[in-house]
């Protein structure tokens, strides 16, 4: 429909009183009512530190994503900061893996020195947050403790994520992420925080976590050597329910956020326990679902920037607080761009 005359209408239409597209018309009417805001300091940027390097190796499957050295880490958080972003998710990738992941609990270990050196330099202009979990510093890439017959051992488990705990807060960390969904993990964690005297560390908790094909090139980026799969501990996709379960539960066990992920396979669960806890919500736009967008825009076949805008406003529209994307700096250049 043109113009405002009813003359080229057909026959028995009226000219329509209501009409939305008033409020589209202009960049700035658009923006004063837009109901989702995409922000610099609700992004996350997740970032992986590897032992025993002097410069940033790329990582293939993830275009423009690097493993850190301890320097370039050190870059990398200052420039967060200015940007204004929420925070930082550290992962740490090892030169040496046992089976109990030692280097997890090591105070000279590198996941425990990247958060000590990301403190010193960004100071309480950033969160600095860790992943508490063993995946990374296993040789059979679980994310816990295994049975002489190979199975997580839940409760074994539990007793390394306090050590963690209590290791990273040791090292000065923000808040922690549990993230291997043992059951008790987050009562445990908090317990073990507070017994330590480190009340003011907060807990993100993965609380609805699933069985996802999208962790793909994660995997390359932290060295897994995972052995079978993680369907007896991490959820079902086509659970929903769980998933919220799974978030009261952890709430109930005194955690300061809480998580789903992925995040764009799972947008209907996001919005689900956004609406069952009074906690904030964080999302993790995972490895997989980045390198889709990055490999399509590769071959010219979607904007790259107009679509990481929307795919991180998709994840906060869904009900998310806080959003973990590799996109985080990128996002806040182009928030800051207009």
């Amino acid at each position: 429909m043109t113009g405002g005359a009813a003359g080229g209408l057909p026959e028995g239409a009226g000219v329509p009183r209501v009409r939305p597209r008033r409020l589209r018309t202009t960049p700035a009417l658009r923006r004063m009512v837009a109901e989702t805001s995409l922000e610099a300091r609700q992004l996350v940027l997740p970032v992986f530190v590897r032992e025993g390097i002097s410069e940033p190796v790329p990582i293939d499957s993830m275009p423009g994503v690097v493993q850190h050295s301890r320097d370039s880490l050190r870059r990398a958080a200052a420039e967060a900061a200015e940007l204004g972003l929420g925070g930082l998710m550290l992962f740490g990738v090892p030169e040496h893996k046992d089976a109990v992941g030692s280097g997890a609990t090591d105070p000279d270990g590198v996941l425990n020195r990247a958060i000590t050196d990301v403190v010193g330099e960004v100071g309480e202009s950033l969160t600095v947050m860790s992943d508490l979990c063993l995946d990374e510093f296993t040789d059979h890439g679980h994310c816990g403790v295994l049975t002489p017959d190979g199975r997580v051992d839940n409760d074994a488990t539990l007793v390394r994520y306090a050590e963690m705990a209590r290791a990273h807060a040791a090292a000065g960390v923000d808040m922690v992420g549990p993230s291997g969904m043992m059951d008790g993990q987050v009562a445990v964690v908090r317990a073990a925080l507070d017994g330590a005297g480190h009340t003011d560390v907060s807990v993100l908790a993965y609380s609805a976590k699933y069985a996802s094909a999208f962790f793909g090139p994660f995997r390359e980026a932290v060295g897994s050597t995972l052995q079978g799969d993680r369907r007896t501990y991490q959820q079902d996709p086509g659970n929903a329910v769980e998933g919220v379960r799974e978030a009261r539960l952890d709430v109930a066990e005194g955690a300061d956020l809480v998580m789903v992920k992925p995040a764009l396979g799972y947008l209907d669960v996001l919005r689900r326990v956004r609406d069952a806890v009074e906690v904030p919500v964080a999302a993790y736009n995972v490895s997989g679902e980045y390198a889709m967008v990055e490999a399509a825009a590769e071959r010219g076949w979607i904007d790259r920037e107009a679509a990481i805008l929307e795919t991180l406003t998709s994840i906060r529209r869904a009900g998310a607080d806080v959003v973990l994307t590799y996109w985080a700096a990128k996002a806040a250049r182009l928030l800051t761009r207009g």
